[in-house]
């Protein structure tokens, strides 16, 4: 039977991160599992690549710095180009109540180390982002040192630099279930054929964590949500450095990559399978409309349906990950639930997930992120709009 210190299940950017951080630290005979055939078929693959630290808790602030740090050294620290690219974010309100809850964040930014972070008037937003009619927009917020990061060369990245420290990768393995012993701790993984003997399991599995814990008897409250993006074609409507520029009141956001303008506008998950990834047609042209509206230059922009994709958050009740052990299964570690945030968060999490199995001191203080919260009526504030 085959055997490894840990697995990690889940080869996205968080279980990669996390395998790169345990094999820095000295861990041997990591092994990640992933059910898909390769890299970047999951969720980190869809991702749009958004990094910001504008968040209205001080320990989403706190990930956000500690990544923004990691970010800076990825190429020293893991051999590859994060992409990361300070255009900044651009938060718009429509009146003085989404105005009022965009300012309560920012105290709690600057008190975190987020010093940056301002309110702007209208005067304000036209400087940063002349391209935007001016109508229905009373202020914001901006962030110069937030901006972009690219998800699918962080992941190469760190699955490439943990090769190179002894961590096998495993694509097309899927997880059926755990043997666990009396103490209720795991001590094998059962896969496609085999059992793998496990002194740990990390749960890393994004959008799908919740089936892989319920494998372990672990009820973990992480739901999958979709989010759906279209592009336009290629176009030089808007600059290359736009900042990412996101409506507060109904979350449409968009951005420029790779020389296409990218529309977002979350709603509701999908009907039906709740991993469903397919496009609305109709939700593409509500998009659409909100971008000829509030970006007038776009109406010269043609529209890209068939490269629309969607992909999925992993979505906890509070919006926050949960990181560290699962409760009555302690050599079970969960790095799930970031809502929206793994990509950015990656970094961090790795790091900080590593320190713990490794009993170090964390470079974050991540109590707020523990499983128990949840059972202890402990959650974290979720802002109306951050």
């Amino acid at each position: 039977m085959k055997s490894a210190s840990v697995v990690v299940v889940g080869g996205g950017i968080v279980g990669a991160s996390v395998a790169y951080h345990l094999a820095s630290l000295g861990w041997r005979d990591v092994r990640v599992l992933d059910s898909s055939a390769g890299p970047c078929e999951g969720s980190t693959g869809r991702a749009t690549g958004g990094y910001r630290a504008q968040y209205a808790t001080p320990v989403n602030v706190a990930l956000s710095l500690l990544a923004r740090a990691k970010l800076l050294r990825f190429a020293e620290e893991v051999g590859a180009d994060p992409g990361y690219r300070a255009a900044g974010y651009l938060w718009l309100a429509a009146d003085e109540h989404e105005l009022d809850v965009l300012r309560a964040g920012l105290p709690v930014q600057h008190a975190a180390g987020l010093a940056e972070s301002v309110e702007v008037g209208p005067e304000d937003v036209r400087r940063i982002n002349p391209a935007l009619a001016p109508e229905g927009i009373a202020g914001g917020t901006w962030c110069p040192s937030d901006g972009f990061i690219r998800p699918a060369d962080m992941l190469h990245g760190y699955l490439d630099a943990a090769r190179r420290l002894g961590v096998t990768v495993e694509w097309g393995r899927r997880v059926h279930g755990f043997r666990r012993d009396a103490a209720g701790r795991i001590t094998g993984v059962e896969t496609d054929g085999e059992t793998i003997g496990a002194g740990a399991v990390v749960n890393a599995a994004g959008a799908w964590a919740a089936g892989i814990a319920a494998l372990a008897g672990i009820d973990l409250p992480v739901e999958p949500l979709r989010r759906q993006v279209v592009p336009t074609r290629a176009c030089d409507l808007l600059p290359p450095d736009m900042p990412m520029t996101i409506y507060a009141g109904d979350g449409f956001h968009l951005r420029v990559r790779d020389g296409c303008v990218l529309l977002l506008w979350p709603t509701p998950g999908a009907a039906g399978d709740p991993l469903a990834t397919h496009v609305e047609p109709g939700w593409i042209e509500a998009v659409v409309a909100k971008a000829h509206a509030r970006v007038p230059v776009l109406r010269r922009a043609a529209i890209d349906p068939a490269r629309a994709w969607g992909g999925l958050y992993e979505v906890s009740p509070d919006k926050h990950a949960i990181l560290g052990t699962a409760p009555g299964c302690p050599n079970l570690y969960l790095a799930n639930g970031s809502s929206g945030h793994g990509v950015m968060h990656a970094p961090a999490l790795g790091q900080l997930l590593a320190e713990l199995m490794s009993g170090r001191p964390t470079a974050v203080d991540v109590r707020p992120l523990r499983f128990t919260r949840f059972a202890e009526g402990d959650l974290n504030p979720v802002s109306e709009l951050l």
